[in-house]
């Protein structure tokens, strides 16, 4: 037998279109002598019925609430070059690595064909991401003060809290399948 695993109106990533849609429609499939549905699809507005196995729900990365430590920037020997091979570059004879763990190894470098084609650039992205936890708590920082009192904030900071909400739970949010079964309603006693 089948039961619903959605609800009408609820947010759902369909996974092999690759978009989020909403639960138009939860439609059972009945067959006779069966006191439950023998299939539960799902009209999601996108030209086709879905099974529950197609959609996954948003949930909260709880890796995300251990915060992700201090990053810091690193200058490793570029091995394959000598210094005076790449005197373009900010740092001759180097390359930017971002390392993401207490010890000195883990975390982000780039190809040196890459850091060859615009060391610039590369460098530029080397310290945003080096400095991505702590523009992470500015960002939450910003959402808490605004949730705390939305209307002493002005227009232009509600605004800024909504992109900056919006792109932290791009950050902390993660896909999961559906649940086995939806809750059972509560009924007052």
């Amino acid at each position: 037998m089948a039961r619903a695993q959605f609800q009408k109106g609820q947010k759902v990533w369909v996974e092999c279109v690759g978009a989020w849609a909403f639960i138009e429609q939860v439609q059972p499939v009945w067959a006779k002598g069966f006191d439950e549905p023998v299939r539960v699809t799902y009209d999601v507005g996108l030209g086709r019925e879905f099974t529950a196995s197609e959609l996954m729900l948003a949930m909260d990365d709880p890796s995300a609430k251990e915060g992700v430590g201090e990053w810091r920037l690193l200058r490793a020997r570029n091995k394959w070059q000598l210094p005076e091979d790449c005197l373009h570059h900010p740092h001759p004879g180097t390359y930017p690595v971002v390392v993401t763990d207490r010890a000195d190894w883990g975390g982000w470098r780039v190809p040196g064909a890459e850091y060859d084609r615009d060391p610039q650039q590369i460098e530029l992205q080397a310290r945003l991401i080096a400095a991505a936890p702590q523009l992470m708590q500015i960002a939450q920082g910003l959402v808490d003060m605004v949730s705390e009192a939305p209307d002493d904030a002005p227009p232009a900071v509600l605004t800024l809290a909504s992109q900056a909400r919006d792109t932290l739970q791009g950050v902390t949010r993660v896909l999961e399948p559906a649940p086995d079964r939806l809750p059972a309603p509560v009924t007052p006693a």
